[in-house]
């Protein structure tokens, strides 16, 4: 889905990811889509704020990929500024009195991969992550 490069397009992303989630029977109270949708909320706020290019959108994807023993969900959030990519080391935890530079800490921590690739077809990168959840 494409979303404007704005704060309210940050927000519907998030909204959208938490709804998709429940349709998928991830309740909106249950852990995976709070995590999820905590992962997809850092995602698009990098997009706009680093990411953003005027007059341009950012992309979101989500895929569930079932099998007998896990189900993955991965976001996929594409932006077209080629040259602001973060670098893929694992993040460092901002200072106490930082008012920003928490959001690929917060992505690593709850996400069980994640990466930054070039954007396919595109100009851009595209910042992914996925959880694993384990069948009972």
């Amino acid at each position: 889905m494409q979303f404007t490069s704005t704060p309210r397009g940050a927000r519907l992303a998030r909204r959208l990811v938490s709804h998709r989630l429940d349709e998928w029977g991830h309740p909106y109270d249950s852990t995976p889509n709070e995590t999820f949708t905590l992962i997809a909320a850092e995602l698009a706020a990098n997009a706009i704020r680093h990411g953003h290019v005027s007059g341009r959108d950012f992309h979101v994807r989500l895929i569930e990929c079932t099998s007998k023993a896990t189900t993955t969900l991965r976001i996929e959030v594409a932006d077209t500024r080629t040259e602001r990519c973060p670098s893929f080391e694992t993040p460092t935890p901002a200072d106490a009195d930082d008012e920003s530079g928490r959001g690929l800490f917060l992505v690593a921590q709850l996400a069980d991969r994640w990466c930054v690739e070039p954007r396919a077809g595109a100009p851009g990168k595209s910042v992914w992550a996925e959880i694993k959840l384990n069948h009972r």
